[in-house]
């Protein structure tokens, strides 16, 4: 299975431009031949967000709607009860599900009781046989461990975007911040998924610089989120020009090829994506996709389950089995 392309952590940066630039179809094929070197082409894992806590953020991003400082539709939303969160969970296993992520509106985690119940709410998504992952904001060390004893899977902290360019972006904590936050994750033990944002007016150098800094950490995200930006009213990019598919794909693609055991999900801006533009996405090398309802990282809509199942079902896809756990269970 993983015969021709090696996994590779020494990047350099005029490597991935070089591959970044290629001819749109001959990038495409490049991705689609490492793609099916490292896993099945015919499956596609759908995992499902839940915003738990939704706006009154601190921070500034720009891109987010539930920043407190933006005049956005956006309701505010206390931690969602434990019961409730749980029950999303099943249905979300029901329509197909395999991961479960549960995203709050906050710039950090603090010690209190909202952090307690969330490690409940991982351990009861964790009971359902799911793969959990949680995206809170800033974590420490000793927080981190706290949620993988819980039995959190995954901790998803995006990058975002370029190094050189996420002071344009964010004022309100550092591109430092943002490493420190995956290393705690990493030396927890839990899996990382982080990825970015494209459209948010960086040039394809800052792309390129973004993707560097994922394809050399010590050990690439096991989940590599690409998002389009999701222009919400009332947030400083509301008025950007809406993302090029092509854009999209180019980045899924080489994403695909300097990381070739990650999964690369297409995220944020499916909805203004055609069945045709999907599909040149899950060509390039996409093998995950966030469905449910209305629930996304930015509080967005999203394409519905059947929807989804539809689409997959067209392009002889199925939805990835789950198979986190098969080996302790098949132990006992």
């Amino acid at each position: 299975m993983k015969e021709h392309t090696i996994l590779r952590n020494d990047w350099t940066r005029e490597e991935i431009e070089q591959i970044y630039n290629l001819p749109l179809l001959e990038l495409i094929y490049k991705a689609a031949t490492v793609h099916r070197e490292w896993h099945n082409p015919e499956e596609v894992q759908m995992s499902t967000l839940l915003s738990i806590k939704t706006g009154g953020c601190p921070e500034d991003c720009s891109y987010c709607g539930q920043a407190a400082r933006y005049h956005t539709n956006i309701k505010i939303q206390a931690l969602l009860p434990t019961e409730t969160v749980i029950e999303h969970a099943k249905k979300a296993k029901e329509g197909g599900s395999s991961r479960f992520c549960m995203a709050a509106a906050w710039r950090e985690v603090r010690n209190n009781r909202d952090f307690d119940r969330v490690i409940d709410m991982v351990k009861g998504v964790n009971e359902l046989g799911m793969e959990v992952c949680c995206t809170l904001g800033m974590l420490t060390e000793e927080q981190a461990v706290r949620l993988q004893e819980a039995g959190l899977y995954a901790y998803n902290h995006n990058l975002d975007t370029s190094e050189q360019y996420y002071e344009e972006i964010i004022s309100t904590r550092t591109f430092d911040n943002r490493i420190n936050t995956i290393n705690n994750v990493r030396k927890a033990g839990i899996t990382v998924c982080s990825g970015g944002i494209i459209g948010l007016g960086e040039t394809h150098g800052d792309r390129i610089s973004m993707l560097l800094t994922l394809a050399t950490m010590p050990k690439h995200p096991e989940s590599v989120p690409i998002n389009a930006l999701a222009r919400v009213k009332g947030t400083p990019l509301e008025n950007n020009e809406k993302t090029d598919t092509w854009e999209m794909i180019r980045m899924i693609a080489t994403a695909r090829i300097i990381m070739p055991s990650s999964m690369v999900r297409l995220s944020a801006g499916r909805i203004e994506m055609t069945d045709f533009e999907q599909g040149w996405c899950f060509m390039a090398g996409a093998n995950s996709i966030f469905t449910g309802e209305r629930e996304t990282l930015l509080v967005t809509p999203n394409p519905g389950v059947s929807e989804d199942l539809q689409l997959l079902k067209t392009l002889g896809l199925k939805p990835m089995a789950k198979e986190k756990n098969n080996v302790l269970e098949s132990e006992i």
